[in-house]
């Protein structure tokens, strides 16, 4: 269950408020997210840390067409155009600057253990009806918190088709799940990775084709083999221990993506 603190009640109450009321939001010390991370600064090009590596993680998801954000701890050019998409796509002045008013949004989106609220990791465990991160190439943690990565693109990839439910159908797969269930031996799923969705409300193609703007480096849809009922979406150019990685592979023919 969400806890919401009394700072975040705070924070969200001072917002609502006019002129010098913000300005005093501003000058205040961030609120904290319960028991995630908590930003203690504002955020800008040149700044550099894991506090700026822990907002690329919550802001890849708004690279631009074709792109990714580096999780790099290096505010650099692309996570300030990436900080002021996700800014536009929740009504807050976009400067691509992180500050208080980022912040609350990224807390209210946050749930307590660091997923999205839309999301969590009960969904994009281990297949095959087994849970849990191990058994794949990576350690345990390392698959989980590649999972977190792919449930915050996932987010944005919601809130662009109109905050309306996606679907996982499959996230991380084992080894031996992934054998079970014939995925290719090199398949973005065995590193937490990748994640197969589809929507109650928004056709496939629509999933796919908006999918290109949130960092997927791999998408397949409809009109690609066994994929006519899902989309697969994956963070493939980030994936160093893959052969694939600094790579694009999209492919949904019936979608006109290729």
């Amino acid at each position: 269950m969400r806890v919401n603190t009394l700072k975040r009640a705070a924070i969200a109450f001072a917002l609502a408020l006019p002129g010098a009321a913000i300005a005093t939001v501003v000058a205040a010390p961030a609120a904290h997210a319960d028991g995630c991370y908590t930003w203690k600064r504002t955020l800008s090009q040149g700044r550099s840390g894991d506090d700026v590596r822990q907002l690329q993680i919550r802001v890849a998801g708004w690279a631009a067409y074709r792109d990714i954000v580096r999780v790099d701890g290096i505010y650099g050019p692309e996570t300030a155009a990436a900080v002021r998409r996700f800014q536009t796509a929740y009504g807050l002045r976009a400067d691509g600057i992180a500050g208080p008013q980022t912040f609350a949004k990224i807390y209210d989106l946050q749930d307590n253990d660091c997923t999205p609220k839309h999301f969590s990791y009960t969904e994009l465990d281990n297949g095959c009806g087994k849970g849990g991160w191990s058994g794949g190439p990576l350690s345990a943690s390392a698959t989980r918190e590649t999972a977190v990565r792919t449930m915050w693109k996932l987010e944005a990839l919601r809130r662009s088709l109109g905050d309306q439910p996606l679907y996982v159908n499959s996230g991380f797969r084992s080894i031996a799940c992934n054998k079970q269930v014939g995925g290719a031996s090199d398949s973005q799923h065995l590193y937490g990775n990748a994640a197969d969705v589809h929507s109650g409300t928004s056709s496939l193609c629509q999933l796919a084709r908006t999918a290109r703007y949130h960092g997927f480096s791999g998408i397949y849809g409809p009109g690609y083999p066994d994929h006519n009922d899902h989309v697969h979406v994956d963070s493939r150019r980030e994936n160093n221990n893959d052969r694939s990685s600094n790579t694009t592979s999209w492919s949904a023919p019936n979608c006109g993506i290729g």
